[in-house]
């Protein structure tokens, strides 16, 4: 449930001297609207992209944006980190995004901007930028987004290190580097008639660099995977209960070189892009 603020400013219509003069008619004027909106959100793990960054432990999650009558819009959203997420030493993810969205049709709206991926607390060489793209189409209950997220070349999607082992001995294969990071994704929805549910899917795939960058972490490991997942989120007033089957085709075997940084806790144990149920609990305002 979105919380709309109407700021407007009135002007002042001066009185007649005198009773033959007759009062203005003119309509007060109104500045434009600004929507504000959030969300706090409590999940059993953080999944990017299908990867644990919360090594498979709960996570808390909230955010807010502001919202223009325009169509442009800025915001800001966060995530505690554990393990492989914390990029360097960071145990919070900060996202600032600003973008633009324009309704195309009636049934098809567009939405282009760029996240800005903050690490507060965490190594040098961290932060990231990505813009991004979506088309979303609607057709009676259902729901179709199709996306890109685009992230040019910059040192926190270098390949720093070949493998895991070079790694954990703090060796630099290629200080410096930069790649780059391209993820492709559509989301489904489908409202079930009669019912709070929606029934929901989701597939991406991305590619970037085959390694392991400046803090030992990769957006893309392996280079080049798929994750997906199906599920099902059921509506009650504000609160939205969610429940997905997450996965990727990033195996233990084709993970092996990263490890022991793509592991829970980096101790090379433990998948961290296997399937599992995340449970989560959210609460729009």
């Amino acid at each position: 449930m979105r919380r709309t603020i109407f700021l407007s400013i009135f002007g002042v219509t001066a009185l007649a001297a005198t009773p033959a003069r007759a009062q203005s008619t003119d309509a007060p004027e109104e500045s434009p609207t600004i929507i504000v909106s959030g969300s706090a959100t409590l999940s059993s793990d953080y999944r990017f992209r299908g990867v644990s960054q919360t090594n498979k432990e709960m996570a808390v999650q909230g955010g807010f944006t502001l919202a223009h009558e325009s169509g442009l819009y800025v915001g800001a959203w966060a995530a505690n980190l554990a393990g492989w997420g914390t990029f360097g030493g960071a145990n919070i993810e900060l996202d600032l995004y600003t973008g633009y969205k324009a309704q195309l049709s009636d049934d098809i709206a567009l939405d282009a901007g760029l996240t800005w991926y903050m690490y507060p607390g965490g190594a040098d060489n961290t932060d990231f930028a990505e813009p991004y793209v979506k088309f979303t189409g609607t057709t009676g209950p259902a729901t179709l987004t199709a996306g890109a997220a685009y992230a040019p070349k910059q040192q926190a999607l270098g390949r720093w290190y070949l493998t895991g082992a070079d790694a954990a001995a703090g060796i630099y294969n290629d200080p410096g580097d930069k790649e780059d990071n391209l993820y492709l994704w559509s989301d489904a929805g489908l409202a079930i008639a009669g019912t709070p549910i929606t029934a929901k899917a989701h597939v991406g795939h991305s590619w970037g660099n085959d390694g392991l960058g400046p803090n030992a972490t990769s957006v893309a490991p392996t280079g080049s995977y798929w994750d997906w997942s199906l599920g099902a989120d059921a509506n009650w007033r504000n609160l939205t209960l969610g429940v997905s089957y997450i996965d990727t085709n990033i195996s233990r075997a084709r993970a092996a070189y990263l490890q022991p940084s793509f592991s829970k806790a980096q101790d090379g144990t433990g998948s961290i892009a296997g399937g599992t149920v995340v449970v989560s609990l959210t609460a729009v305002f």
